[in-house]
């Protein structure tokens, strides 16, 4: 006992938090199976390695601003949007990421685009890919103030050397002709450098109507659509067929 309070201590010295965690549970479970000491040490440091990996990748969900449903294991292949397992499969694989594809992702609320941007988003995250995911609103936001505060300059800095932006909800509304002129010079500086899963209700042509600028909205779409893979979405509503109710006898 007094050596495994020993070793717990070197563990918090090195911050091996992870090997000091289960440090009985390894050691219980080497004597149990007779295991030699050098796989007693590997299945320690695998312990460490395994939970480091997790935290880190909960640091970056956190960092890329996911929302609440992003995990395409849990995907309902029984909806009827337009799409299929076969597709989404394939999206997964994220060759299209490597080889700096766009996505867009095209249809009415409730089709379920955010959720398939989201998904495509965090399987990124977890192979390695540095992937954010934001709203319109929130990159808007950040393009506005990132000369104002450091927070903002940082995320804008992190958004700069991604591999992977998701845009969720792209012209939802109009915007003024300085934040027109701001998305589409950031857009144009990480032109095949970096991709972009965008999501939208609005077809090309009301994109112009969205920026009330038609040039603008032309050198935009030609810079996203050059290499890109249009996913057009259809169907009823998901939330509005699965809406919630407080009443029982609904």
């Amino acid at each position: 006992m007094e050596k495994t309070k020993l070793i717990k201590s070197y563990c918090q010295q090195f911050n091996l938090t992870g090997m000091a965690q289960n440090l009985e549970s390894v050691l219980q479970n080497a004597q149990s199976k007779q295991l030699s000491y050098l796989d007693c040490l590997v299945g320690l440091f695998q312990t460490e390695a395994q939970i480091r990996e997790e935290k880190s990748l909960q640091r970056q969900l956190k960092v890329a601003r996911m929302p609440l449903n992003h995990n395409l294991d849990n995907y309902d292949y029984a909806v009827e949007n337009g799409t299929n397992k076969t597709q989404l499969n394939q999206l997964r694989e994220l060759s299209w990421l490597d080889q700096i594809y766009n996505i867009i992702l095209m249809g009415p609320s409730g089709t379920g685009k955010t959720f398939i941007a989201s998904g495509l988003c965090h399987d990124a995250i977890k192979k390695g890919y540095k992937a954010y995911f934001r709203t319109m609103e929130d990159l808007v936001n950040t393009l506005k103030m990132k000369e104002y505060t450091r927070t903002t300059m940082a995320d804008y800095k992190r958004l700069c050397k991604a591999n992977l932006i998701v845009i969720d909800d792209i012209m939802l509304f109009p915007i003024d002709k300085p934040t027109a002129v701001n998305l589409f010079n950031f857009i144009n500086q990480l032109f095949e450098k970096t991709a972009f899963i965008i999501t939208t209700n609005k077809s090309p042509k009301q994109w112009a109507q969205m920026l009330n600028d038609e040039v603008l909205a032309t050198a935009l779409l030609d810079r996203l659509l050059y290499r890109c893979e249009v996913i057009n979405l259809d169907g009823k509503s998901y939330r509005m067929k699965n809406r919630k109710t407080i009443f029982t006898n609904e």
